[in-house]
């Protein structure tokens, strides 16, 4: 691997080799091969559903999903949520691989199934939960298959945002005109093909809320609410975006997405933290704690 600037020309060798490290926030978690690096077994709670996951947009979406499913009243959907720090490496831990392969956050296990089911990929959670439960998924032929559409839509579109103009705007060593310029592009235009869409419909699915929003929103409104990359809102002119603020405003405000943000972040305000959920009982309990916390240390400053 060359090591380039935004003044110097590279010209690629014939053969690409991994002789460096690429420098950036995570490259020292960054490799070309796959599987595990170390044997770490898995936690396991009581609960049908295991989670191992980050606080990230991916695992937003499912922790969302989890929340929703119990405050409509589904009491199956109890899970056990164990934080995986993926800038130390826990992803790439033997059990963790066993599970997802690809070494990415949220990874599920569904113990409700014998033998225990395992689902990877932050949209094929949303799918399997979703037709487990036969909730947030519109049973009707058309709005199905719009939810569908739109769930694929950010699986697609979101490398873009995260893995090109992230990246680029915030993480790499170096500031590349071209490809901050080439990624910025790209997510005007989706933040376009959103707002378009929101202006005549109140969620991604016309009047009914549904896992393209669970999908779309911890990305895409996050971004344009300045919840992500520093001050990207407003390079992106974010606030052009009018139908996208009302939809991520609307999605921000109910109470299980509040709680869904909460799990596996360890990061942010300390108040908005649950590192770890085991049972929805001390839920509140645990939330207050990290309340009083969070007021006591700004009181000893």
């Amino acid at each position: 691997m060359t090591d380039t600037t935004a003044n110097s020309e590279y010209t690629p060798p014939k053969v690409w080799t991994w002789d460096k490290q690429s420098g950036g926030r995570f490259a020292n978690i960054n490799r070309p091969i796959a599987g595990p690096t170390h044997d770490k077994e898995l936690p396991v709670g009581k609960h049908p559903f295991q989670l191992y996951s980050l606080g990230t947009p991916n695992g937003v979406k499912v922790t969302v999903m989890f929340e929703e499913l119990l405050a409509a009243g589904h009491s199956g959907a109890e899970y056990d949520a164990w934080l995986i720090n993926i800038g130390q490496g826990d992803q790439f831990g033997s059990g963790f691989v066993a599970i997802n392969p690809n070494s990415k956050i949220p990874a599920l296990l569904d113990r409700s199934t014998n033998p225990p089911t395992r689902v990877f990929e932050s949209g094929s959670i949303l799918l399997y939960l979703a037709e487990k439960f036969d909730a947030f998924l519109p049973r009707e032929h058309h709005k199905r298959a719009e939810a569908l559409n739109w769930l694929f839509w950010q699986m697609g579109s979101a490398p873009y945002l995260g893995g090109g103009f992230g990246h680029f705007y915030v993480y790499a060593p170096t500031k590349i005109e071209y490809a901050i310029d080439r990624y910025a592009m790209e997510v005007k235009r989706q933040l376009d093909v959103l707002n378009r869409h929101l202006a005549d419909h109140e969620w991604m699915v016309g009047d009914e809320y549904s896992i393209a929003d669970m999908a779309i929103c911890p990305w895409y409104g996050n971004v344009a609410r300045g919840g992500a990359y520093g001050d990207s809102a407003t390079f992106l002119s974010a606030h052009e975006y009018t139908h996208v603020l009302r939809w991520a405003e609307a999605f921000n405000a109910r109470p299980a997405v509040k709680r869904g943000r909460m799990v596996n972040r360890p990061f942010g305000d300390p108040a908005g933290q649950l590192l770890e959920r085991h049972d929805a009982s001390d839920f509140e309990l645990r939330t207050q704690d990290k309340v009083i916390a969070a007021a006591e240390a700004v009181e000893k400053k």
